[in-house]
């Protein structure tokens, strides 16, 4: 039985829920294994062949090597555990959120400090608010099917 997700339709939301978590499983496992400085180093060394050990999608796979963490998500990842490639590339957790949004770290910065995006237009996707798909450095990227 298919459950109901009413937040199937927040723009620039995607909800780790079981489904994602089936997703996303072995790209999250792959982002956990970089806890390990022996595979931090692999990893760093040869990114394509590290990432091809693990049973990811190809898909997962192009997320990880672009660096697009909007992708990753979108295909399973959930951010505390992607939150480990930006480690491994010397990010901080604001650097990376920063570069989610398409802003620069201290822009991402002051639109939290200052509450954040506005909900005028952002309710529901088809609004016109700046957290639209159509609206973000993603661009089609950001829409189903990337």
């Amino acid at each position: 039985m298919a459950l109901d997700k009413p937040y199937t339709d927040v723009p620039g939301t995607i909800i780790f829920d079981a489904e994602q978590s089936r997703k996303g499983y072995w790209l999250n496992q792959f982002c956990m294994s970089l806890m390990k400085a022996e595979n931090r180093e692999r990893f760093k060394a040869n990114e394509r062949a590290y990432l091809d050990e693990w049973a990811m999608t190809e898909e997962q796979k192009q997320a990880v090597l672009a660096r697009d963490l909007n992708w990753c998500i979108r295909t399973g990842g959930n951010i505390y555990f992607l939150a480990k490639i930006g480690a491994t590339d010397g990010k901080s957790f604001q650097q990376m959120a920063g570069s989610m949004t398409g802003m620069s770290e201290d822009e991402s910065r002051a639109m939290m400090i200052g509450g954040g995006r506005r909900i005028e237009g952002n309710r529901f996707i088809g609004e016109d608010g700046d957290a639209q798909a159509h609206r973000q450095p993603q661009g089609a990227a950001g829409q189903p099917g990337h």
